[in-house]
């Protein structure tokens, strides 16, 4: 109703126009005419009439053509017939020069929909170089072979454009003229046209490609979630729709949100291979070890493709191109375009830059930080980070910007929008960990952006604070209560090592200090992997520094031992145990306490090998030097005893085992008192031997022989 009374205030306006134009004409006419009437003859009059007529048409004049423009009363724009009818540049899809590969499952989702009897919008949305237009453009060649009607529209940042490609793009799907003239005239929204028409025409398939400032699609302020707008889904075809945005909030409920990840091994092999067949000897096992280090990213592999099928290039298989991106990865893949930054359309097509476009935007919307926080976590290894680590006092302490909370919040917002940025809701184990936030960019975005860094870069200032601030979360992460801080703690690790590399020459044992507490910590989580990786690490630093027969270094050397062991490693466990022995021995003396520590820790690894008797004789000969040495109450004295009754307890001795048992029992209860942890694992261990030896009597009387 609203509209067909602003079509009634402009065809008032035409008419009021019209009659005093023609009143004006029939002045002019009768004062030339032979016989002109008595007041005619009043020539100040005529004149005076004549004036303000004119002023009144032009006035009118002027008045239809804002109204028909859209002023702010609501009417509706005129839309030049012209344009709509006669496309300006080409609508068919690009074409597929090389098989899609690994998106299968995503094609399928697509061709369903695009079968099916209720039409639909889906969103194709990732970062960039994911491959987005190349599965719309399989995608529309899929459906044109199916009789469908394509039409292909490349999104220009120009909602007016927009408007006339989908306008024309309903003229090609029958849009009756009428409707376009109505449109043109301002009788009805170009827009609701376009849509009422497509919603009653099934067969179609409509790309709208590279929509990456979807809050600009127009027409007016709405948000594309809103559907009043030139993206909507109540057509009878498929409009499907490319973007870096993956925002379910950007879209509304109604789209079928795609999210492409990266390309799995396998398929990122193949791509290579159809790129460069000839790269290799082993080439399926060469091609997919270069796609897991290009992280199955398809714009980087088909650059990598493309190059080493060039017959001059230097690097023409997988192997040599592997090697060559640890020392020439700026050249190969991080290599600037001069035409990059004033053409987008280049920009997506080269590595460094594509994803230049997607922060540019981000600026532009608002979001500051989200450049340096991408730098800063460019600087951390390729595993998830905690997000407890990016903190506003760590952004402002490594590239002096003012950061809030909400700040910081907002541009990992917008770089997680914008599929820079992804958040990984499980940890190593594949358990959902709610409690240990993790951010975690894809591998090359990571690479590219800390090699290719814009200015100012992030020089030792960065690095400071960085490793500050990594230390700050491992002491609060060790002192959490419990089981806390474990998620955290497993998150941390991987990028402990390059901490301690960055200040071997600095505060060392600071730093290594740091790693041997986490690494404690993740001891108790059982999260042996990480443990590993540290304790080597430190090890390895150790040796490097402070040479090999260090105290600190043999600590160390039992200490990676100890964490094979938790892995299963026994063998090379026990290997370890028995050089750190045998170097103490040497270099400390036969009754140095740490003697009695190595002697105990090789017998329980002998343990785990199933070689009993060998660690029960070394067991004993710890228990004897330690009741020697520290005395029959010390604590290690306790242990020793304890795991020389565990052994016997292996080897089949219940009785003995029991024994020294009940006599730990009895030294905990009176030394740590009967409710201490150590005392509790004391009667559990005297329990379980005692049920062992109960067992072991019930058998001897079954097998005694039947008397007749």
């Amino acid at each position: 109703m609203a509209g067909n009374r602003r079509a009634a205030r402009v065809g008032s306006a035409v008419s009021g126009s019209s009659a005093a134009i023609a009143f004006l004409v029939a002045i002019v006419t009768n004062y030339v005419t032979a016989q002109p009437p008595k007041w005619a003859e009043n020539t100040v009059l005529v004149w005076s009439v004549f004036a303000g007529l004119a002023v009144v048409s032009l006035g009118l004049f002027f008045w239809e053509r804002r109204l028909a423009a859209g002023a702010p009363d609501g009417g509706v724009r005129p839309v030049p017939l012209g344009r709509i009818a006669v496309g300006g540049h080409s609508m068919n899809p690009p074409a597929v020069s090389a098989p899609v590969r690994g998106r299968a499952a995503e094609l399928e989702r697509i061709g369903a929909l695009v079968r099916g009897p209720g039409g639909g919008m889906v969103v194709v949305c990732g970062a960039g170089g994911l491959g987005k237009t190349t599965l719309a453009a399989e995608a529309a060649a899929q459906a044109r072979d199916q009789g469908q009607v394509v039409v292909w529209i490349r999104w220009r940042d120009d909602p007016e454009q927009l408007g006339q490609d989908l306008a024309q793009a309903a003229h090609i799907l029958d849009l009756p003229e009428s409707r376009l003239e109505e449109a043109r005239t301002g009788r009805v929204s170009l827009v609701d046209a376009v849509w009422e028409h497509l919603a009653t025409v099934t067969g179609w398939l409509i790309v709208v490609d590279n929509v990456d400032t979807p809050t600009r699609v127009g027409p007016g302020s709405g948000p594309p979630a809103a559907y009043r707008g030139w993206l909507r889904p109540h057509g009878g075809g498929v409009l499907l729709v490319t973007s870096r945005d993956t925002s379910r909030q950007t879209w509304g409920p109604d789209a079928d949100l795609i999210h492409l990840q990266p390309l799995a091994d396998d398929a990122g092999g193949a791509v290579l291979l159809d790129a460069a067949p000839h790269a290799g000897t082993a080439a399926e096992a060469e091609a997919e070890a270069l796609a897991a280090r290009l992280g199955g990213l398809p714009l980087g592999l088909n650059a990598a493709g493309a190059y080493m099928s060039v017959p001059t290039s230097r690097h023409r298989t997988f192997t040599a191109y592997q090697h060559a991106l640890e020392a020439e990865f700026t050249d190969l893949l991080g290599a600037e375009h001069p035409a990059a930054a004033t053409d987008p359309a280049v920009a997506r097509r080269v590595v460094r830059h594509t994803w230049d476009l997607s922060i540019d935007q981000l600026d532009q919307d608002g979001y500051t930080l989200a450049r340096p926080v991408l730098q800063l976590l460019a600087l951390l290894e390729r595993a998830p980070v905690p997000r407890t680590l990016m903190t506003p006092e760590l952004v402002t302490d490594a590239t002096g910007l003012p950061a809030t909370a909400a700040t910081v919040d907002a541009a990992l917002a917008g770089l997680h929008q914008y599929g820079l940025l992804h958040t990984p809701e499980a940890d190593g184990s594949g358990v959902a960990s709610p409690t240990a936030g993790q951010l975690q960019l894809h591998p090359l975005v990571r690479e590219v952006t800390a090699r290719t860094l814009a200015r100012p870069e992030p020089t030792t200032t960065w690095l400071t604070a960085l490793d500050e601030h990594i230390t700050q979360t491992v002491e609060a992460v060790t002192n959490m209560p419990g089981r806390t801080g474990w998620p955290t703690a497993r998150l941390l690790a991987p990028h402990l090592p390059a901490h301690l590399d960055r200040n071997t020459q600095g505060d060392f044992l600071t730093v290594r200090n740091t790693l041997d507490s986490l690494a404690g910590l993740l001891g108790a989580a059982r999260a042996a992997s990480e443990e590993f990786l540290l304790h080597r690490h430190v090890l390895d630093a150790e040796t490097r520094v402070l040479g090999s027969d260090h105290p600190d270094t043999l600590i160390s050397r039992s200490s990676l031992a100890n964490a094979l062991n938790h892995l299963g490693d026994h063998r090379q466990a026990a290997e370890l145990h028995r050089q750190t022995l045998a170097d103490r021995e040497r270099l400390l003396g036969p009754d140095h306490p740490d003697i009695l520590i190595s002697r105990g820790n090789l017998a329980n690894t002998l343990s785990e090998l199933g070689d009993h008797q060998h660690a029960a004789e070394l067991h004993r000969q710890t228990l004897s030097d330690s009741e020697r040495l520290l005395g029959p109450d010390h604590p290690h004295t306790l242990t020793s005893r304890g795991n020389l009754a565990k052994t016997l307890n292996d080897l089949g001795d219940h009785q003995e085992a029991a024994e020294l048992h009940r006599q730990t029992v009895a030294d905990r209860e009176r030394i740590l008192g009967p409710d201490h942890p150590d005392t509790l694992i004391s009667r559990n261990n005297l329990a379980h031997t005692q049920a062992r030896l109960a067992e072991g009597g019930r058998r001897r009387w079954w097998q005694l022989p039947r008397r007749g």
